[in-house]
């Protein structure tokens, strides 16, 4: 999957380039306005998240872990938001960091890899929809067994 993405020409173009990061660095923080792809060719991330709790204090939980293959930031493709999220370097990563506007007038200019690029995301996306309904699911189950609603159901 995702194939296209390792095109030479993305390079020649200047719409991707390689990046290394270190063991516990902070790939992308939560609330950051840019807009980058990265597709990870080596090492593991950790994606998290930002939760406060009632006393004020704030966790960060680990919500998937990524490896080589896979991708963040796909969201960027879709629209202009800050990111949703935060992703810390586990190991060593090394990953093709893309410039997604610059990727979107690439994958314009050329359709047949746009739709390879966007089915292979679309099917990423589907995946970890399903993912989180499950944990969701899992979540709420949960949340009503400890304050005892489930009894009254």
């Amino acid at each position: 999957m995702l194939s296209v993405l390792r095109d030479q020409a993305l390079v020649t173009a200047g719409i991707v380039k390689n990046s290394i990061f270190s063991v516990n660095d902070t790939i992308v923080s939560e609330g950051m306005d840019d807009r980058r792809l990265y597709l990870i060719e080596k090492g593991r991330a950790r994606v998290t998240g930002r939760v406060a709790l009632a006393d004020g204090r704030y966790i960060q939980p680990g919500l998937c872990d990524l490896g080589p293959g896979e991708i963040f930031g796909e969201l960027s493709l879709f629209d202009v938001c800050s990111r949703s999220a935060s992703v810390i370097a586990l190991d060593d990563v090394e990953a093709l960091e893309f410039d997604v506007q610059a990727l979107e007038g690439y994958l314009d200019a050329h359709p047949a890899q746009g739709y390879i690029v966007l089915k292979d995301v679309q099917k990423i996306l589907t995946t970890r929809l399903r993912q989180t309904d499950r944990r969701w699911e899992q979540l709420f189950a949960w949340g009503l067994k400890e304050h005892g609603i489930d009894r009254h159901l």
